[in-house]
């Protein structure tokens, strides 16, 4: 008699799921740390301007962004065809601005309040009155780093 008793099936042993809810986990914690949230959807009409000499913002953590432009259809009966000023997601105006940055500032961590900077996205058919309005209440504020972001191309598309 042989000590050693032979498989008699060759069956392949079941697959364990003992890893699967570790791997689960894993996933789902990947996914959450990985994942961004849309900060606001845009209720302006936001064509940008082209520009030919652009520099490229490397942080966008420091960044408080306006954005002004004609309401989109859906709005347009409610607040008409003139440029507006969005902030977060709601329509504000110029006065309401310097509340808006103070806010932001605050929701900033004390490194970062010092070199935020406020980037400008207005629509290529705004008028100027608007923009000196929200720039004369930056000023107020001490936001005086303001970046106006545009498309690269020929700054002259911009007069057609």
């Amino acid at each position: 008699m042989s000590k050693f008793a032979k498989k008699k099936d060759g069956e392949i042993p079941a697959v364990s799921t003992a890893s699967l809810p570790d791997i689960v986990f894993m996933l789902l914690f990947f996914f959450m740390t990985v994942t961004v949230m849309k900060d606001s959807s845009l209720k302006v009409d936001n064509v940008l301007p082209n520009a030919s000499e652009i520099k490229k913002l490397e942080k966008k953590d420091r960044v408080i962004y306006i954005y002004v432009g004609k309401p989109t259809k859906e709005y347009e009966k409610v607040f008409g065809t003139e440029p507006k000023i969005q902030l977060n997601d709601k329509f504000a105006s110029p006065s309401e601005v310097g509340d808006y940055i103070l806010m932001e500032r605050a929701k900033k961590s004390q490194e970062l309040q010092n070199v935020l900077t406020t980037a400008l996205k207005v629509d290529r058919n705004a008028n100027m009155g608007l923009i000196s309005d929200i720039k004369e209440q930056l000023r107020k504020v001490n936001a005086l780093k303001v970046n106006y972001t545009t498309y690269e191309g020929d700054a002259f598309r911009n007069l057609q």
